[in-house]
């Protein structure tokens, strides 16, 4: 047998064809719902957060297996997104070598080409590419194995495979509900092999069934009463998801045998139920049924095997239960992920059948072509995958190619108002608003740019519109406080913190907010109370420490101070707070054996490089520090370039606080603060 023809030899292939085809994914980041699923889940970085993925309803849906997976990959690459990234491309590639065993056993030609067309199909990339859909591939690793171990048992009838199957096909369901059609594969694949369905191979199904129907009873009432919640994805009829049904398989078909013109999120279509051309569709499909029904005998066998089968594990996803992803499109090419094999398998069969023809005109015909194809499969993929490497490139790519789709606006925004690039954001976010304006996320995200912009009153009205939205939102209640916190409104702001906390308590940014305004109100105990709850969440929170540090301060508590400045900076060197504030504590404290003028200048230059020389509360420090090493000369300049940005920003307060310390290290003095 020629090298190239070995089973190895192409497991290999598979997986060096994929990894190269998924290079984009090697400087990738997070994206989209990353955060929500993993690297911003208490529950991941919780010791025992694999148990509450089990036993409570803390997740948006029931998925254990997929979220414990998440829970090892964090200990193991924490916010290197690289590893995340690796695993899923590997997993992907894994999949498909297990669909090429998977059809060499059904007997299906071009079991090989049918893998690799698989591997590397852009369609695929959505899935591959986000690491959120690690339940795609992961669930799909274990739906294999069930269907191969099923095989085995029903070969031998050997008990053990049995079981093995029952327990692979739990495993993915608690993966991916997607995979609950398994117990109809299954009788599917008993005719293709037998041509018949006994009594015998119902009875072996019924535990599958089961299976399939109480945890998919389980993942309904997460999207109903998780997932969505007080959303509406929704509002059509029976009639109108009848006849989405029928578009949207022909869509899928379409991208699966023609993959352009691929978009993270599609344009979400308009059904009218009352119109019969809406039905067009559905009645072509079942038209298609009905023909290989009749043919079974000669050719319609397979296709009926591979258009079931694309049917089946379309059905969660064709619109008649809600999902939450129906708010922004009524399809998706992560939804394409298990379907995609019938229209592959059958087409690949087809090549397969037919290459005698190509092999008669030239023995290179046939590699040539199969090469052709799965190169510009690679590139297209690569295109593809790099569309998902980081979530700027993802929403401007959706905003631009799908200009109606409210969420990648409002993402966008979102994005360029974290940058500081508030006119920029507000363009996106006001352009969500007018596309959705009952989405409250963009009302909460309006409000914010507004805050930026300096426009309290407008802000709190989109707040209060945020709220009345969703009245059970933290994040909402969250943002309200800190704009009346930002009008002097203390009193109100702590009152909407607090409900925010009641109602997410791990809302970590509501409670570091609580403690600012409880310091405020020279509430300093319970304010330390909050920093040392967000911390106990976020141990490496640089603000946390640094605020925690200044209330302690106040408390006349410095050598605790002193520690928490020292672990923000050390968390976050670049902090200029807290190299501030620490320089400060170590050239000014009381306590001459907390002082060390030596290393309060070294913190001091780089929060002076941090702030690019402008800041006159830093360039005051660094006077501070060099008096404190004996350089009063350098302390006396310092003092003026202070005094010059002080009076840029027209602070007196501040100008008659550094004259009177210039004074001293003109005299020769260092300055320290009196004790508490």
């Amino acid at each position: 047998m020629p090298l190239w023809e070995k089973g190895w030899f192409f497991g290999v292939f598979i997986i060096i064809a994929t990894l190269l085809a998924y290079v984009p994914m090697w400087h990738a980041g997070f994206i989209w719902d990353d955060d929500v699923l993993c690297t911003g889940n208490p529950l991941i970085k919780d010791p025992y957060g694999w148990f509450h993925f089990w036993v409570t309803k803390k997740t948006p849906d029931y998925f254990p297996v997929m979220s414990s997976f998440f829970w090892v990959e964090w200990r193991l690459w924490g916010m290197n997104a690289v590893g995340y990234h690796i695993v899923n491309v590997l997993l992907h590639a894994v999949d498909a070598i297990l669909l090429w065993r998977l059809l060499v056993r059904l007997n299906v030609p071009g079991a090989k080409l049918a893998a690799a067309i698989f591997a590397l199909h852009p369609v695929n990339a959505e899935t591959v590419a986000w690491i959120a859909e690690l339940k795609n591939t992961l669930s799909m690793f274990f739906f294999m194995l069930s269907l191969l171990w099923f095989l085995n048992f029903d070969d031998t009838g050997r008990r053990r495979w049995y079981a093995l199957s029952f327990a692979a096909f739990l495993l993915a369901l608690l993966s991916k509900i997607e995979v609950a059609p398994l117990p109809f594969l299954l009788l599917g694949i008993v005719w293709w092999r037998r041509d018949r369905v006994d009594w015998k191979d119902l009875q072996r199904t019924i535990p599958f069934f089961a299976a399939a129907f109480v945890l998919g009873l389980v993942s309904v009432w997460y999207q109903e009463n998780v997932a969505i919640g007080h959303d509406v994805v929704r509002t059509d009829n029976f009639w109108a998801r009848l006849a989405g049904a029928g578009w949207a398989m022909w869509f899928y078909l379409g991208k699966a045998l023609l993959p352009v013109n691929l978009l993270p999120i599609y344009t979400r279509w308009h059904i009218d139920p009352t119109d019969l051309l809406s039905y067009v569709p559905g009645f072509l499909l079942a038209g298609v049924f009905l023909i290989a029904w009749w043919q079974r005998k000669r050719w319609g066998k397979p296709v009926l095997f591979a258009l079931g089968y694309t049917v089946l594990m379309f059905l969660p996803v064709l619109g008649f239960i809600n999902i939450y992803f129906f708010r922004f499109s009524l399809v998706a090419n992560h939804w394409q992920y298990f379907a995609i094999i019938g229209p592959i398998a059958l087409v690949s069969a087809l090549f397969s059948m037919t290459s005698g023809f190509l092999e008669k005109r030239g023995a290179f015909l046939k590699p040539l072509l199969c090469g052709t194809l799965l190169a510009v499969l690679g590139v297209l993929t690569w295109q593809q995958a790099s569309v998902y490497q980081t979530a700027e490139i993802l929403w401007r790519t959706t905003s631009i190619e799908n200009p109606k789709c409210f969420i990648a606006h409002d993402n966008l925004g979102f994005i360029l108002l974290q940058r500081h690039d508030v006119d920029a954001a507000m363009d996106q976010i006001q352009m969500a608003v007018q596309l959705q304006p009952d989405d409250e996320a963009s009302q909460k995200n309006l409000g914010g740019a507004l805050l930026e912009k300096g426009q309290v009153d407008e802000a709190l009205l989109h707040f209060q519109n945020a709220l009345a939205l969703k009245p059970d939102d933290s994040g909402a209640e969250n943002n309200l406080g800190f704009a009346l916190y930002r009008k002097g409104q203390t009193d109100e702001a702590i009152a909407h913190y607090q409900k925010a906390l009641a109602l997410q308590p791990n809302d970590t940014g509501a409670r570091h907010n609580l403690g600012s305004a409880l310091i405020h109100e020279g509430q300093v105990q319970e304010a330390i109370a909050q920093f040392q709850k967000v911390l106990d969440t976020q141990p490496d929170s640089a603000e946390a420490h640094n605020d925690l540090a200044d209330a302690l301060s106040r408390l006349g508590r410095e050598p605790e101070a002193i520690q928490h400045w020292q672990k923000a900076v050390d968390s976050q060197p670049q902090y200029m707070p807290a190299l501030n504030n620490l320089a400060w504590a170590l050239a000014t404290s009381p306590d001459a054996t907390v002082r060390n003028g030596d290393k309060a200048v070294q913190l001091a230059r780089r929060a002076n490089e941090v702030s690019n020389g402008k800041n006159p509360m830093v360039l005051r420090t660094l006077a501070a520090a060099f008096a404190e090493d004996g350089q009063y000369g350098e302390a006396a300049t310092m003092a003026g370039l202070a005094l010059q940005q002080a009076a840029i920003q027209h602070n007196t307060p501040l100008m008659n606080s550094i004259e009177a310390q210039s004074k001293l290290y003109e005299s020769g003095q260092a300055y320290h603060t009196t004790p508490n």
